[in-house]
């Protein structure tokens, strides 16, 4: 008769348990344990979090729910304040589980590992201006690493080259790396998605896939109730793909992308758009403030800026437009390939190549926008003075004109003998190059100079520009020192250095020009 209750009892918990199979004695330790305990990470966003109103939320929260469901078995969460806590509570037994967490070697010391629960990459994070990292154990960076974490403990470990910096959570890693204070982090594929789209830290980047330091995500459990490890691992077995999928989209949007060449090609065609909404709302704004200008100031100054911007304007879009040109042809060509492989049905996943074709075009997204800002910046408007480099200033410039200077092969070559800095409003000084660089390219044309040079030496107190394409002619040599010059650049440019309490000195060489601008200070 006893056999035949246990028999009954066993049905009735199989039934209860959603098809878990569950021997007897697994069936009575649920029954005489009534409620499992569980520590989390408190701050683990998006996979966990105790909230403010003290509850666990997260991947995590989801999957152990579902857990218990199965098991139909309270799971109660301890409360923690950080996760140093929860594996202090773990290790004197006050919690029977360790919610989500990777299996290493010092933790086996005090807890048995159920079956994987969940699989996720870890991926090096960076700033956008950072290369991509091939092979981590090259490198002499820093790296922001949570404490008490599995990839802190294996990284410390396996990478001596590396100076880890300990952080109490996710998000000061990454803000250490944001501010420059360290050069990278590791963090999962999902958390960084996450962060990055929450806290809108779009100045940082992947930068690397190390191999073989995925998330392999488990319970921990209890050593000395192996038992419980066993139930769970029945349970887990028991989650299924779709379960997951459900629960991660909750939380982060990544889609699994069997059509990454069309939303590649969406993100380009819309970075395209909002690159030329900008481009006529920011020319908007600047004719509006150049017609106020207009009202307030000389005739004289008002034709002087008016007409040397209109004038700028022209050559330079011309420049930018001959570059996008470039790097759509170059984008369009590796869609092609990337839509190609697609259609083959080519394995997306393991497929470097594919992985090689994204960069190359994110590459050339990258570039089109730097320069669209170097643009977008040399047009602004600014009242105020500021301290910056005179040769970045220069390189800002040939940034403008480089396809006029690829075309006109222009040989230019700048000399930093002292790193110049001076306070005044950058953009203004920009106008001086590119006056200087235009005109030369002009007259290098005109007077077919074969192998035409241009030369800028940066002293302490004054800056040389010298080139090779004869000189001024004797008239109006004159007339630019008289003031008396028909063009705006040069008179534009004057006016500009006077309002800076800096001279200039125009002549000829044997060779060409030779201006020479100098501090009267």
């Amino acid at each position: 008769m006893k056999k035949i209750f246990l028999i009954f009892l066993f049905l009735i918990s199989s039934l209860f348990s959603k098809n878990i199979n569950l021997n007897e004695k697994e069936i009575n330790y649920l029954k005489e344990k009534k409620t499992i305990t569980m520590c989390v990470d408190p701050d683990w966003e998006p996979f966990e979090k105790i909230n403010k109103e003290g509850f666990h939320e997260g991947i995590a929260a989801d999957l152990i729910k579902l857990i218990s469901e199965k098991l139909k078995i309270k799971i109660k969460l301890i409360y923690t304040t950080n996760w140093d806590e929860s594996i202090l509570f773990s290790k004197e037994k006050k919690c029977d589980i360790l919610s989500f967490l990777n299996d290493t070697q010092k933790r086996r010391e005090w807890l048995t590992f159920t079956d994987v629960l969940f699989e996720d990459p870890n991926v090096l994070v960076g700033r956008v201006e950072r290369k991509y990292i091939e092979d981590i154990s090259k490198e002499n960076l820093s790296i922001a690493l949570p404490k008490e974490t599995a990839m802190a403990e294996r990284f410390a470990k396996d990478f001596p080259n590396l100076t880890i910096i300990p952080t109490d959570s996710e998000d000061e890693a990454f803000k250490l790396v944001e501010e420059q204070k360290a050069d990278l982090t590791l963090r999962s594929m999902i958390v960084t998605a996450y962060t990055i789209k929450k806290n809108g830290i779009f100045n940082l980047k992947i930068i690397g896939e190390p191999k073989g330091y995925e998330n392999n995500l488990r319970i921990g459990v209890r050593k000395d109730e192996p038992i419980l490890r066993d139930i769970l691992n029945k349970a887990i077995n028991k989650i299924t793909k779709k379960d997951i999928d459900n629960i991660i989209n909750k939380y982060v949007t990544i889609v699994i992308e069997k059509t990454t060449t069309f939303t590649v090609a969406l993100w380009i065609l819309a970075t395209l758009l909002i690159a030329v909404f900008i481009i006529l709302l920011w020319n908007y704004m600047l004719n509006n403030k150049v017609k106020n200008e207009i009202k307030k100031n000389q005739k004289q100054q008002q034709q002087l800026i008016e007409q040397k911007r209109k004038a700028e304007i022209g050559e330079l879009l011309g420049n930018i437009s001959h570059q996008w040109k470039n790097g759509l042809t170059q984008i369009s060509s590796l869609n092609l390939e990337m839509i190609l492989m697609y259609e083959l049905k080519e394995d997306f996943i393991n497929n470097e190549a594919f992985y090689d074709r994204l960069k190359d075009t994110e590459n050339s997204i990258k570039f089109m926008i730097d320069t669209m800002n170097t643009f977008l910046n040399y047009y602004k408007e600014e009242n105020h003075f500021s301290e910056f480099n005179i040769k970045n200033n220069i390189n800002e410039v040939l940034k403008l004109v480089d396809i006029e200077i690829k075309n006109s092969k222009i040989d230019i070559k700048i000399i930093e003998n002292f790193p110049l800095k001076i306070s005044a409003n950058k953009n203004e000084w920009m106008h001086i190059w590119l006056n200087l660089f235009t005109n030369c390219i002009k007259i290098s044309k005109i007077r077919n100079i074969e192998i035409p040079k241009i030369e800028i030496l940066i002293n302490e107190k004054n800056i040389i520009f010298r080139d090779n394409c004869e000189g001024f002619k004797k008239d109006i040599l004159k007339t630019i020192l008289n003031n008396e010059q028909k063009g705006l650049g040069l008179k534009m440019s004057s006016k500009i250095l006077e309002k800076n309490d800096w001279g200039i000195i125009i002549e000829n060489s044997k060779t060409g020009a030779k201006i020479t601008l100098f501090d009267k200070k």
